[in-house]
């Protein structure tokens, strides 16, 4: 029964320790996984502002990159570029991400969306 005591007090505070080590562990899982989501959030953003754009640049003429702005949720910073010619419209948008991960560095979104320009010669009917 006394080896059986002694033992215990060894024993005492390992599960502490083994949690103390696992914590950083799941920190830095949990982090990983915000930071996927957030990557697919800007993406996402990117491909908003790139159809935004184009549509608004093909439909009347003019306006595109600051529709493209301004689909794009307010703490993020869009680059908006604009190409026509008298076929189509076409549009990249870039927008940097964010890292949440310490040492991570990811590459910014882009996205290009391309509509039929609807009045190449810019004259409305």
């Amino acid at each position: 029964m006394n080896r059986y005591r002694q033992r215990l007090r060894r024993d005492r505070g390992q599960v502490a320790l083994e949690y103390i080590g696992f914590v950083p562990i799941l920190l830095f899982v949990a982090l990983c996984g915000i930071q996927l989501g957030w990557i697919a959030y800007v993406h996402e953003q990117a491909d908003t502002a790139a159809r935004t754009a184009a549509r608004v640049e093909a439909r009347k003429g003019s306006g595109g990159a600051a529709a493209g702005q301004a689909a794009v949720r307010g703490g993020l910073t869009a680059g908006v570029q604009v190409a026509k010619d008298a076929d189509a419209v076409t549009v990249t948008v870039t927008i940097p991400i964010n890292s949440i991960v310490p040492g991570l560095s990811v590459d910014p979104a882009r996205a290009t969306a391309v509509m039929p320009n609807d009045d190449p010669t810019g004259a409305r009917p």
